[in-house]
């Protein structure tokens, strides 16, 4: 029994066959009629028992699957060529190794690719199998070599008696063709061709496993949060879009290849956009027209707030100052606008001025400086030297509505407009705001005017004019307060305390560490309004505080001239709310630092809620004073850069001394 071990090839020579000997050697195995069997020896070898058969060819006995060939087939070993001599270059510097390693990186990238421009390093069968042009051009050297190859082992195929579940002798031969044609074509392409073959494209089986690459590092990802509603954009992007789209990233980093549908989702944001990926059905299915509180993307509406405002909470600074009418105003305005108790700034600032001063526009330059660049003035109205300035955050004015004010004159004898209100009101989101800033009658026993200008502010103030009610059925014609979800009316109110003057500087010399109890029991306004004859629904945070009024301008001490005024809380901040617990105080307080008047500018810090709102409300388009801001911020550079300069001149000054 002959056994065949494998094919015995020469150095620089390849096993290849013939059209035409398979053809004659395929005829003769015909004629003879025998069945062609094969069996397995004692080594698990090929082993053919008839040896009449061993001049057919190879690939008419060889009828075994390419996997079963491996396994009881042993093909001998190739001798490997020596390697080549290396070339002799010069040395690379590290910004030209990296280019090839980029190069190499791109250029295997390209060919996975193209399939006209394919080389592996592993070769592939496929393409040397199925192309004829290259089973049909063998040389003569290659027919030679085959020849030999074959002589060397003339028991190479016999029959099998049965050949159960192997097919035919035709199939068989066809299949062993397709095996000795690949290893022919690969080694002749590479002893003879001088060039690399070109493969077809290896084509996976089974999905490859997903490349985790993250190119954004955690340090970059501290100051932005990816949207919960976008949370599940990593794992749509997988199943749809193959690779995020350019348009939410670095898009020569997609060109490159470095960024891949499963790149990190919390980190998009952060890195390369401030912008939270948005759906394509989701921009289908937005609709900025019904304005209901149901419709998805609404501007106003629900979605749109919670990525604003989580909580639906915002933070509101409301203060009051009598300015007495002074020209000059205070150097510095941090510690009235910006105190340091509160951590953050508030989202929202509005401040209401009695008596203002006489350049109305140099008093807003300096709000906007103090406040900076993150704010704008969104509205600003005067009635006499009744000021009031809106300040809100830059990015919340698409959120604002058409901005709406109203006066009302409590004084009409006099020609100035000294006493009177002023109304501002807006709506935010779904929440109606109302702010009124007044200055009520002055004197000690002149209460029932007092609460007649009360009375007369709230039935003539016309308020709101085109922006909706947001709840009609809960206003009242007879009272503006009633037509707006969140009321704030502050000013100065003029209330007194019923004491004189020593019993009062009794008290405050006692060290009440804000503990004012004593003080407030002699108040007017807390007396009225527990009676419910003033401020019908409103309430006020508890006083911790000294009283605001009246100081001599310029210092810490109440009034020492002639008329010895008693000490009173005239300046205060009020509120109203339509839905209970939505207006909560977070500080009351006043500015004993700002001593240019002889009232104390008083302030107030608010969480309020606010709620979804409809899109059908005149919005104000994000129209804010631009010029303001402009001056401000330019004023407030200047400022900052003459400051650093008088610090360098005092460390660079020195004293000489001659002893």
């Amino acid at each position: 029994m002959n056994t065949l071990n494998g094919f015995s090839q020469h150095s620089g020579a390849c096993v290849t066959q013939s059209t035409e000997g398979r053809a004659v050697q395929d005829l003769q195995a015909k004629k003879a009629g025998k069945a062609v069997g094969m069996g397995t020896g004692d080594s698990g070898a090929l082993t053919f028992e008839d040896p009449l058969s061993a001049d057919t060819s190879l690939n008419e006995t060889l009828k075994l699957l390419p996997d079963e060939v491996k396994t009881n087939m042993r093909i001998k070993s190739i001798t490997p060529r020596p390697p080549r001599k290396p070339r002799l270059e010069r040395a690379a510097s590290l910004d030209e190794k990296s280019w090839r390693r980029w190069r190499r990186l791109r250029t295997s990238q390209e060919s996975l690719t193209d399939p006209n421009e394919t080389s592996s390093s592993n070769g592939s069968l496929q393409d040397a199998a199925l192309s004829p042009a290259i089973r049909g051009r063998a040389a003569p050297c290659d027919q030679c070599c085959e020849q030999d190859s074959l002589r060397s082992s003339p028991d190479a195929s016999e029959a099998s008696p049965t050949g159960k579940s192997r097919g035919s002798t035709a199939d068989l031969g066809k299949r062993a063709s397709e095996i000795s044609s690949a290893f022919g074509g690969l080694l002749r392409g590479k002893a003879f061709s001088g060039s690399k073959p070109r493969l077809a494209q290896i084509t996976p089986t089974r999905p490859l496993p997903p490349v985790e690459l993250n190119v954004a590092s955690h340090a970059l990802r501290t100051t932005n949060r990816i949207d919960s509603d976008c949370m599940d954009y990593r794992h749509y992007s997988q199943r749809k879009l193959g690779r995020v789209s350019s348009s939410l990233s670095d898009t020569r980093l997609h060109g490159s290849g470095m960024v891949y549908d499963n790149c990190s989702t919390d980190s998009m944001k952060s890195t390369f956009s401030l912008l939270t990926p948005i759906r394509a059905k989701d921009v289908r299915n937005r609709s900025y027209l019904e304005g209901s509180l149901l419709a998805n993307g609404a501007l106003l509406g629900a979605e749109e707030l919670s990525r604003y405002f989580p909580d639906r909470n915002i933070g509101i600074f409301v203060a009051t100052w009598n300015m007495q009418g002074q020209k000059e105003l205070p150097v510095n305005l941090d510690d009235f606008l910006l105190p340091t108790d509160p951590d953050y700034a508030q989202d929202m600032y509005v401040i209401g001025v009695q008596e203002g001063c006489p350049d109305r526009r140099e008093w807003e330059i300096r709000l906007q400086e103090t406040l900076g660049p993150h704010y704008v003035m969104l509205y600003s109205a005067a009635h006499g030297v009744l000021y009031m300035s809106v300040f809100i955050r830059r990015d919340l004015i698409w959120f604002c509505s058409e901005v709406e004010y109203a006066t009302v004159t409590t004084r009409i004898v006099s020609q100035i407009k000294t006493k009177g209100a002023l109304g501002i009101c807006f709506t935010f989101f779904g929440t109606s705001f109302l702010f009124i800033t007044s200055h009520f009658t002055s004197g000690d026993s002149k209460v029932n005017e007092r609460k007649m200008d009360y009375s007369k502010t709230i039935q003539a103030l016309a308020l709101p004019r085109n922006v909706p009610d947001t709840n009609p059925y809960r206003s009242s014609s007879s009272d503006v307060t009633t037509r707006f979800d969140e009321v704030f009316w502050f000013g100065d109110f003029n209330f007194r305390l019923n004491k004189d003057r020593e019993t009062v500087d009794s008290i405050l010399k006692q060290n009440l560490e804000k503990d004012m109890s004593k003080l407030l029991e002699y108040d007017q306004l807390i007396s009225e309004m527990s009676r419910g004859s003033i401020f019908k629904g409103f309430q006020e945070a508890d006083i911790h505080f000294c009283p605001s009024y009246k100081f001599d301008i310029g210092k810490d001490s109440y009034d020492t001239t002639s008329k010895q005024r008693t000490p009173s809380y005239t300046d205060r901040v009020v509120y109203r709310s339509r839905h209970k617990d939505d207006i909560h105080a977070v500080k009351y307080s006043s500015c004993p630092v700002i001593k240019t008047s002889d009232h104390r500018p008083v302030f107030a810090l608010f969480r309020v809620k606010v709620r979804p709102g409809r899109d059908n409300i005149p919005l104000a388009a994000g129209q804010f004073d631009r010029e303001l801001y402009l001056i401000g911020i330019k004023r407030r550079i200047t400022r900052e850069l003459k400051k650093r300069e008088e610090q360098k001149d005092q460390k660079s000054s020195s004293v000489c001394s001659i002893s």
